[in-house]
């Protein structure tokens, strides 16, 4: 697996990096339930793609002690006797993007591949509705909800497939002057959806998906716990899914 070079937030971020190990969970997240889970099944290595900080970087000098729900999550940690290694730029740095690439293969889509890049995959799909498109991602990853701009009724082809927080206006935007539909984790409101309302306005048929970042990203955590339990036969490894966080009402 390893930890890339250069600036990272990769690496260990709890527990004695000496520990023998028991038992991997693997997970986007490692939330209060996905560590109890993995005490439970008597595993001690949590690999997390995102921090257990509540930030990108692991520098939140606004929690520490003084904070409750910090405070506990960390005596947890010690007190279970777990060992949290976050891998988030390595997995995104191996090419093609192995994040991406699992989002990609849920969605059935291998085949269909016509461009691979650091931030995307671009994607051909015969002639399909808007609205029978985020019912396929609905379906495929098993999601609630998804959230759209765009026309629903209009036909897509080409669509660029990123992941996590990649819907920001500086990677969907130029993406969306090659594709007709750009679909990402989450990004700024008023970024994209913004653009994609200003193209329609002109009459160009744009459109933009969010599935949720979690729901972006844990299918290159599961396609991580298989090379992983295929590399280390000998120690059990289990993917770990998060409950789902916010509820529509």
């Amino acid at each position: 697996m390893g930890t890339p070079s250069g600036a990272t937030v990769d690496g260990f971020v709890a527990g004695a990096p000496d520990t023998i190990v028991t038992g991997v969970v693997i997970t986007f997240l490692a939330s209060q339930a996905v560590l109890e889970r993995a005490a439970v099944l008597g595993s001690n290595l949590v690999i997390t793609h995102e921090g257990i900080d509540y930030s990108h970087h692991s520098n939140a000098s606004w929690l520490r002690d003084e904070d409750p729900v910090w405070s506990a999550k960390q005596a947890f940690i010690a007190d279970a006797g777990i060992v949290v290694y976050r891998y988030h730029d390595g997995i995104h740095r191996r090419r093609p993007d192995e994040i991406t690439a699992g989002l990609v293969e849920a969605l059935g889509w291998e085949s269909s591949v016509e461009d691979i890049r650091p931030e995307a995959s671009i994607v051909r799909l015969p002639p399909i509705k808007l609205r029978t498109l985020a019912g396929i991602l609905k379906e495929k990853l098993g999601l609630p909800y998804v959230r759209v701009a765009g026309d629903l009724a209009a036909s897509c082809e080409r669509i660029g497939v990123t992941v996590g927080y990649r819907g920001g206006g500086a990677v969907a935007i130029p993406l969306l002057r090659e594709v007709d539909v750009v679909i990402a984790g989450e990004g700024p409101e008023w970024e994209t959806p913004e653009y994609v309302r200003d193209a329609m306005h002109r009459g160009r048929k744009k459109a933009f998906l969010l599935i949720g970042h979690a729901a972006s990203e844990e299918p290159g955590m599961r396609r991580l716990t298989a090379r992983l339990q295929a590399d280390c036969p000998d120690v059990p490894v289990r993917f770990v899914s998060g409950p789902q966080t916010l509820q529509l009402l």
